[in-house]
């Protein structure tokens, strides 16, 4: 763990595993798109894909009925929401697996809903929204958050940061055509308001870097990792104008598309 690199994604995990989400989003906004799955079953078969720690699989839990399936590719993120998962006495209608979004193992067609908040980007927008479309029944929908730009020509850091993380961000007309060229009809979308990205992510991820930090004195290279994870709150304070998170619900098709 002494190349730096390594080094801070030990930090980085030691803030963001800790955190109740790992990304922008709030009950209130899942249960509003939920919302625009107005022909789920009672009891949908639903997938949650990239689910990290799996704050957004227990509230889908408490949102819906049926069965879920969660999955991502970070052993102890799986962990941790296995052991939720039994804490809550839900291990009937919850499983948490490790695997590829890309290649999740789960039988085609076999899903009324599969969500996937902020994590789609990993396999490519376009790649990943086929993926999903294989994944549901005809008539089944698909819930997504994905980053766009809002405002033309971001100052420097927030430019440097998407390049860094999502260089394929794009604008809302983008992720529109994605969303028919993968053959989805769109149902609905809007934009995760301010509190979605500070009350169950930035807040506790800034009281956690704090309680790092004291953990930490004294180590230069972690006090350095945990400066660079609290530049990206401030950066949301101050220029989130610049960007957003868009929540969209579309559907594949009852017939042959």
């Amino acid at each position: 763990m002494n190349a730096p690199g390594a080094r801070f994604m030990q930090i980085f995990l030691e803030v963001c595993e800790h955190l109740p989400r790992q990304g922008p989003g709030n009950r209130a906004c899942a249960a509003r798109a939920l919302a625009l799955c107005r022909d789920l079953p009672p009891a949908p078969a639903v997938l949650d894909l990239g689910c990290g720690v799996g704050g957004q699989t227990l509230q889908l839990a408490e949102l819906t009925s049926g069965s879920i399936v969660a999955i991502d590719r970070h052993a102890p993120s799986i962990e941790r929401l296995r052991a939720a998962v039994a804490a809550r006495g839900q291990t009937q209608r919850i499983r948490a697996l490790v695997g590829d979004m890309a290649q999740s193992g789960q039988p085609s067609g076999a899903f009324d809903l599969v969500w996937s908040e902020g994590a789609l980007y990993n396999l490519g927008l376009l790649e990943a929204l086929r993926v999903c479309h294989g994944l549901l029944r005809p008539g089944g929908y698909l819930a997504f958050t994905d980053a766009i730009w809002r405002q033309e020509n971001p100052p420097a850091e927030v430019r440097a940061a998407f390049e860094q993380d999502y260089p394929a961000m794009g604008w809302l007309d983008d992720d529109l055509a994605a969303i028919r060229a993968a053959g989805l009809e769109l149902v609905g979308h809007f934009t995760l308001p301010d509190e979605a990205w500070w009350d169950d992510f930035y807040t506790p991820m800034l009281a956690r870097i704090a309680e790092l930090r004291g953990r930490h004195a004294g180590d230069a290279e972690a006090l350095a990792a945990l400066d660079q994870l609290a530049a990206e709150p401030e950066m949301h304070r101050r220029h989130g104008a610049f960007y957003a998170y868009e929540f969209f619900v579309a559907r594949r098709p009852r017939g042959p598309a």
